[in-house]
């Protein structure tokens, strides 16, 4: 089995338990992003399942995502100034740099940074139970590039 195929799996798992139905556009949808490897958007995942399967709407997207975060297999990251994009819970933990003139997202893992954050909040009498760390990017520019 795949990973793809175990991802699909899990997914379609947690809407049974949920009680949800599994109807051909929301096999596609869980096809579709059982197979993301990147932090698409609802409307992309619609797009991308239209493509399989056409009929399904948005409205279902947005169900189908929250059921699915609510059963923790997908997480929602609501990066400033976009809409929500989603990715597979399974992932070892990463941070995000998300490119403010792109929009693209870069996951990174940095041990020093984790490190860091844990040093702060043991110092301060804390432990980390959770965190999130994004950081707002754009490309240096090189002198002489134009703007």
């Amino acid at each position: 089995m795949t990973q793809i195929d175990r991802r699909t799996e899990k997914l379609t798992t947690a809407l049974r338990r949920a009680g949800v139905r599994i109807t051909r556009q929301r096999a596609a949808l869980l096809s579709v992003l059982a197979e993301a490897e990147d932090h698409p958007e609802a409307i992309e995942l619609q797009r991308r399942a239209e493509a399989v399967v056409p009929g399904i709407s948005l409205s279902t997207v947005y169900r189908t995502l929250t059921e699915l975060e609510h059963q923790g297999v997908i997480l929602r990251h609501q990066f400033e100034g976009t809409p929500a994009r989603f990715e597979h819970s399974e992932a070892r933990h990463h941070d995000h740099m998300i490119d403010v003139e792109t929009g693209e997202v870069i996951e990174f893992a940095n041990d020093r940074i984790e490190a860091l954050q844990a040093e702060i909040a043991e110092a301060m009498g804390y432990e980390i139970v959770h965190h999130r760390l994004e950081l707002y990017v754009r490309r240096k520019r090189a002198p002489g590039d134009p703007d």
